[in-house]
């Protein structure tokens, strides 16, 4: 309850930041609206001389389209600020702040930014969805529901401790600005589904960088062809990145020097 009480106050502490600058929430959904319109094209563009892309309709593209967009708001909400927060923090020595706290350091580093305005892209979304699934021929079921609901949990959980690990190589190495960069541009491909790509790449958005089951897999919740045994795969994998990425921030702290060093 206390780690609880003290997310809800950062978060509240975020939204309240945020609502001094309202023209941003107009600039936000003006560049969520385009971004929607230019994926819309593309997707258009595809099927002009297509029926399925690997199996895939036009339907349930347009529902990983949805998930991308909805997965892609709650990072840029909620885990990038933090993240990028830590990696300021990190560098100038300020970390210290965070450290000398009487609550789990990594819980503080976590929660302390939120991007209210972002969540457009949350909202905006989960319209795609609800609309892609109004669109598909096969039946959408309470299990579905279920299965999308845990398999997007899972998934974020994934992409937090994928972000905690990349954010921890600050400790020891300076320019991680780039592999920043580099897994934005990795995400992007996430915008339609992992088994188009070849499989060498196929293996690197699902096991190294969780793309496939932050967008493709809870996508495939929507469409039916989600198993037990996938979801069950992305269990153990998100405990594992969790623990992993646990072990990494400790490593990082204990190489920590800080602003009075």
């Amino acid at each position: 309850m206390r780690l609880l009480s003290l997310a809800y106050t950062y978060l509240r502490v975020g939204i309240l930041n945020e609502l001094q600058y309202r023209v941003n929430f107009f600039i936000q959904i003006l560049q969520s609206l385009i971004a929607l319109v230019v994926g819309l094209i593309g997707l258009w563009l595809v099927f002009d001389h297509t029926t399925d892309l690997n199996g895939w309709t036009q339907p349930e593209l347009l529902a990983v389209m949805g998930v991308f967009i909805l997965m892609g708001g709650l990072i840029r909400a909620a885990i990038q600020p933090n993240m990028m927060r830590l990696l300021d923090d990190v560098q100038q020595g300020t970390l210290d702040f965070a450290l000398t706290k009487p609550v789990d350091a990594q819980v503080i580093v976590s929660v302390r930014e939120f991007r209210l305005w972002q969540v457009v892209d949350v909202i905006l979304g989960l319209g795609v969805v609800v609309a892609a699934v109004l669109r598909l021929e096969s039946r959408f079921t309470l299990p579905d529901l279920l299965g999308f609901l845990i398999a997007l949990a899972l998934g974020g959980v994934m992409i937090y401790c994928f972000w905690l690990m990349l954010t921890s190589t600050a400790f020891w190495i300076i320019r991680v600005y780039e592999l920043v960069n580099l897994f934005e541009g990795l995400y992007a491909a996430g915008r339609w589904p992992v088994s188009i790509y070849p499989n060498w790449l196929r293996f690197g958005l699902t096991f190294l960088i969780p793309v496939a089951f932050a967008v493709t897999v809870p996508a495939e919740a929507l469409t039916g062809r989600l198993t037990p045994l996938t979801l069950l795969g992305a269990g153990l994998l998100a405990a594992g990145l969790f623990l992993l990425a646990r072990l990494v921030w400790r490593l990082g702290v204990r190489n920590y020097s800080g602003a009075s060093a």
